[in-house]
């Protein structure tokens, strides 16, 4: 898949934008959004359940979560949007987690959404944003062993398996995947 159009601006909110998606920094009037996502059926099998139920809980997320890290990181999950309707769709950005080195990339999209390859264009382009604009050369990503889908963008990334890992929030074993740069 070819990204024609990339566009890079700096705001306050606004990351980048492709033909069909544009991602921005989640606020917390996205809370409701932030409940239909976490608590869809793709986010609990394969992230976990963030006992995130109601508004508050959801503001208590995104400030604990992307907005702290925005401040002190300057990245953090962001919001993913369909450029057509301004619709949200799913959440995508760089974390930079304790236990791994690198920071590594991380997405997850509304059910209705997926097989549109709007996961892979985004992601593309935050790779692309990333290298560019942040000089962050090195990424990693972690995924379930069974998390098909996600395992298959990660090689369409240019990301390759490097290990297997314990994840120290839930003990289980996760694979490990990096641009071996």
């Amino acid at each position: 898949m070819c990204i024609t159009k990339t566009t890079y601006r700096f705001s306050m909110t606004f990351i980048l934008d492709t033909d069909r998606l544009y991602l921005r920094e989640l606020q917390l009037s996205d809370a409701p959004f932030i409940i239909e996502l976490l608590n869809s059926a793709g986010w609990l099998k394969y992230i976990g359940d963030r006992n995130v139920r109601t508004i508050e809980e959801a503001e208590v997320y995104l400030k604990n979560g992307p907005l702290k890290s925005y401040a002190e990181l300057g990245y953090g999950l962001s919001l993913v949007a369909l450029k057509s309707t301004n619709k949200s769709i799913g959440m995508c950005g760089l974390l930079k987690r304790d236990y791994l080195e690198y920071p590594d990339i991380g997405f997850a999209f509304l059910p209705e959404v997926m097989g549109n390859g709007y996961a892979l264009e985004i992601t593309l382009a935050l790779k692309q944003f990333a290298e560019v604009h942040r000089q962050i050369n090195k990424l990693c990503a972690i995924v379930q062993t069974d998390n098909d889908r996600s395992i298959k963008l990660l090689k369409k990334l240019g990301l390759t398996f490097t290990s297997k890992i314990k994840s120290p929030q839930t003990n289980e074993m996760l694979e490990l995947y990096s641009n071996g740069v």
